[in-house]
C-alpha cells in the first residue's frame, strides 16, 4: 500500500511548507511543489496506466515480487496515487483508490521473461522522475521505450549459445575439438531455432523442448560417426544453456517471504522447462537409437581452464538475459572467480560438488547483491549468470536418461538404479546449495540495508 492518499497534490504542498521532508529520503520540499505542478494536468486513469505500465515492464522482464511492487509503490506515491499491486503468475491487478471509488486495473502477466537492459531502464526512470530530472510525460515515454525494447539480435545471442555451450563442454572435460566444434554448432543451431519459433507461438515450453530434441539428434549422430565419447556431452552441453534458474531463483525468494503461490507457480514453471528440455533430449536421442548412459559426469581440468571457461559461459548467460555491456565485467570476473574457488576448495579442501558449488555461490550473493541494488537489476538474472557453470545440468539428464532406461522391457540393473539416484540426489542437492547460497547474503544485506535506511530517516526526522 502506498504510503500517500489521492489529494497528495493539494495536502502535500501544503504540507511541504512545513517539512523538510515528505516521502523519506525521496521528495523534498521544493521538489514537491515541483512535482505536484507537473501531474496538475494527469487524471487519475492517466497516472494509473502510467504505473501499470511500469509495474507491467518490470515483472514480466524478471525482477524480483518485492523490487518490482517496492518500485510501483514510489511511483504511485510521485504520481500521488494510493494503490495496492497484487502480483499472480498470469497477471497483475493494480488497485488505485480515488476520491470517486476504487479504479482496478487487471492486465495479463506471465513472468517467463528475463531482460536485464529492461528492468534497468525502467528502475531508472522511476529514480528519475522521483529526483525531478524528468517529468512524468518523460518518465513515462522512457518506460513505454524499455518495455519494448529489442533482445540481443540473433547473430550475437546465437553466438553467445554457441560459446556458452563449448565453454560448458570445456568445464566437464572434453577432448576433442570436433565434438568442442559439434557442440558450439548446435548451441548456435538451437538459439536460431528458439528465436524463429518465437515468433510463431507464445508458447514458453516450445522453445525448450525443439531446442532439446535438436541437440538429441546431433548427439546422436555424433556417436553414430564416433564423434562423441561416453559422456556425450555432444547432446548434454546443448541443453545446459537452456536451464531456467532466474525462475528457481525468483520463486525461492517468493517461498522465502512468503508468498507461496507465486513462488510454487514460478518453481514449477522451472521444474516444467526442464521437463521439456530432459523430453526433447531423449527423444532427439532415441530417434537414431542412441541413449545417455549413467556415467560419471566429466572430467577434471586444470585450474586456469576452468576459470576461463567459467568467465565465457558467464559472458554468454549476460547476453541471453540482455545485461547492458557496460554492465558485463561484473558477472563475468565474478563467476570466473567463483568457479575458482569452488575448483580450489572441491581440490584442496575436499570439498564435494555440493559444498563446493554452495561456498562459490554464497561468495557470489555477497559480491553481487550490492552491485544489483547500486545498478537497479535484478538479482536473480546477474547471480545465476554468474553461477550458471555450477547448475547441475548433466546430473539432471542422465537421471531423466536412467529413468527412462528402467521402462524398458528387460528391467533395471542395480547399477542402472544406483546410477541414476546417486545422479538425481547429487543434482537435487547442488541446486540446493547454489539456491541458498546466493539467496541468504541476498536476503540478510538487503534487510540490512532496509534496517539502515529506515534509522537514517527516523534520525532525521527527530
Amino acid at each position: 500500500m502506498s504510503r500517500v492518499g489521492p489529494g497528495w497534490c493539494a495536502r502535500g504542498c501544503a504540507v511541504a511548507r512545513s517539512v523538510d521532508t515528505w516521502i523519506p529520503g525521496v521528495l523534498s520540499r521544493a521538489l514537491l511543489r515541483s512535482l505536484c505542478a507537473r501531474t496538475a494536468n494527469m487524471n487519475v486513469e492517466e497516472r494509473s496506466e502510467f504505473v501499470r505500465t511500469a509495474a507491467k515492464a518490470l515483472y514480466v522482464n524478471g525482477q524480483s515480487t518485492g523490487h518490482t511492487v517496492a518500485a510501483t509503490e514510489r511511483l504511485a506515491d510521485v504520481l500521488g496515487l494510493r494503490t495496492t499491486l497484487l502480483l499472480r503468475w498470469s497477471e497483475i491487478v493494480l488497485q488505485v483508490d480515488s476520491a470517486h471509488g476504487a479504479l482496478i486495473r487487471l492486465e495479463g502477466a506471465a513472468p517467463t521473461g528475463i531482460d536485464m537492459n529492461r528492468v534497468a531502464s525502467v528502475m531508472r526512470a522511476i529514480d528519475e522522475l522521483a529526483a525531478g530530472h524528468l517529468t512524468p510525460a518523460e518518465a513515462g515515454a522512457e518506460i513505454e521505450t524499455a518495455s519494448h525494447a529489442p533482445p540481443a539480435p540473433t547473430w550475437l545471442f546465437a553466438i553467445a549459445a554457441a560459446g556458452g555451450a563449448a565453454a560448458l563442454s570445456v568445464i566437464y572435460g572434453v577432448y576433442h575439438l570436433a565434438a568442442a566444434a559439434l557442440i558450439a554448432g548446435s548451441g548456435g543451431m538451437g538459439a536460431v531455432l528458439r528465436r524463429r519459433l518465437a515468433h510463431l507461438s507464445d508458447n514458453a515450453f516450445l522453445q525448450p523442448l525443439c531446442a532439446g530434441l535438436l541437440a538429441g539428434v546431433v548427439g546422436a549422430l555424433a556417436v553414430r560417426y564416433q564423434l562423441n565419447s561416453s559422456l556425450r556431452l555432444v547432446a548434454l552441453c546443448p541443453c545446459m544453456i537452456l536451464m531456467p534458474g532466474p525462475h528457481l531463483l525468483n520463486g525461492g525468494i517468493d517461498l522465502i517471504h512468503g508468498r507461496i503461490h507465486l513462488g510454487a507457480s514460478r518453481i514449477l514453471f522451472a521444474i516444467l522447462v526442464v521437463v521439456a528440455i530432459a523430453t526433447g533430449l531423449l527423444c532427439g536421442s532415441a530417434l537414431l537409437g542412441s541413449d545417455i548412459p549413467v556415467e560419471p559426469a566429466g572430467r577434471g581440468v586444470p585450474l586456469w581452464q576452468d576459470a576461463i571457461a567459467a568467465g565465457v559461459a558467464v559472458a554468454a548467460f549476460s547476453i541471453f538475459f540482455s545485461t547492458p555491456f557496460r554492465l558485463l565485467p561484473w558477472p563475468v570476473v565474478v563467476g570466473a572467480l567463483a568457479h575458482a574457488l569452488r575448483w580450489c576448495v572441491m581440490t584442496g579442501l575436499g570439498f564435494g560438488p555440493v559444498g563446493g558449488a554452495f561456498v562459490a555461490c554464497l561468495t557470489v550473493g555477497l559480491i553481487l547483491t550490492p552491485v544489483a541494488k547500486h545498478w537497479q537489476l535484478p538479482f536473480a538474472a546477474i547471480g545465476y549468470s554468474s553461477v550458471v557453470s555450477m547448475m547441475p545440468g548433466v546430473y539432471l539428464f542422465r537421471a531423466a536418461s536412467g529413468a527412462a532406461q528402467m521402462t524398458t522391457d528387460g528391467g533395471a540393473s542395480a547399477g542402472l538404479v544406483s546410477g541414476t539416484l546417486s545422479d538425481g540426489v547429487l543434482a537435487a542437492g547442488i541446486v540446493l546449495a547454489m539456491c541458498v547460497g546466493l539467496l541468504l547474503p541476498n536476503l540478510v544485506l538487503t534487510d540490512l540495508g532496509e534496517r539502515i535506511a529506515r534509522r537514517k530517516w527516523v534520525m532525521r526526522r527527530t
